[in-house]
């Protein structure tokens, strides 16, 4: 076998996420302190420490847990320096309250986003801090889809990215009139890229069954859609998908596949 195949794919995630994190800071100026990003990572490793002591848990990884308080970095921006810490709490903390079925419900950055934008004072997300260029775009790209294609999960990024993108041709360009290049504008966004590679392709907390993801992309993007453009509330598809996994265990039984699991490092599992 590869040996490249057999490393945990948390690991290639986490070198990505690690990188766009520091361009962003470096290049982008993301309106994210230093001590933002130390006290989200102390905070969700803290809780994830906590939890496991408490429920006495023997087989564990940090490696989700790392990869939430980057996705939280990335996407959310405060004015509050006790923020992000909260957050991180309440995203690492559902991973083991909100267990319908015996897993985790969320996407833990996804539930740490919602609560951040909904319940805590200047809290919001910079969706365009990528900024739109055609080369942030690609690079987003390439990188998630290698993330998604380890995972063996890519089928569900690119259900979405098809399904939004046809939403968005048939009704915004077709139906409106509106030029093609507002399409192609909103597709170099570079918080659709990471929403699309690192959010939605996450495998604990998306359906066991192909056809069971394949529904749930397209109700992302319909409910992302509907937000959006019909409501004109901000952050869609992040809005979309909360609501969507709901479903998830639904779509579960009705279509019972096994459930996934992380290529183990050692002694690892799935929380």
């Amino acid at each position: 076998m590869n040996k490249i195949a057999t490393i945990d794919t948390r690991l290639w995630q986490l070198g990505i996420m690690a990188i766009l994190l520091l361009l962003g800071v470096l290049k982008r100026d993301f309106s994210l302190l230093p001590s933002q990003i130390a006290l989200t990572f102390i905070s969700g490793l803290l809780t994830q420490t906590l939890f496991i002591k408490f429920l006495n848990i023997k087989k564990y990884s940090f490696l989700s847990t790392i990869i939430t308080c980057f996705g939280l970095c990335l996407l959310l921006r405060s004015a509050n320096l006790w923020v992000h810490p909260v957050v991180a709490y309440l995203a690492i903390a559902s991973k083991f309250t909100l267990r319908p079925f015996g897993k985790h419900l969320f996407n833990p950055a996804n539930l740490g986003v919602i609560l951040g934008i909904s319940f805590f004072p200047e809290t919001w997300i910079t969706s365009g801090q990528w900024g739109a260029d055609l080369t942030t775009a690609l690079w987003l790209i390439a990188a998630g889809f290698f993330v998604a294609r380890n995972a063996q999960r890519l089928d569900i990024t690119a259900y979405f990215l098809m399904c939004y993108a046809g939403i968005f041709i048939i009704i915004r360009i077709l139906w409106y009139g509106y030029p093609l290049a507002v399409f192609f504008h909103q597709f170099q966004n570079g918080a659709l890229l990471l929403f699309a590679f690192f959010m939605i392709s996450d495998p604990m907390t998306i359906p066991h069954k192909r056809i069971g993801r394949f529904i749930h992309a397209i109700l992302v993007a319909v409910l992302a859609y509907i937000w959006q453009y019909w409501l004109y509330w901000n952050q869609g598809i992040i809005w979309g998908l909360f609501f969507a996994t709901f479903l998830v265990p639904l779509w579960n039984i009705l279509f019972l596949a096994p459930a996934y699991q992380w290529q183990p490092l050692s002694g690892d599992s799935n929380v």
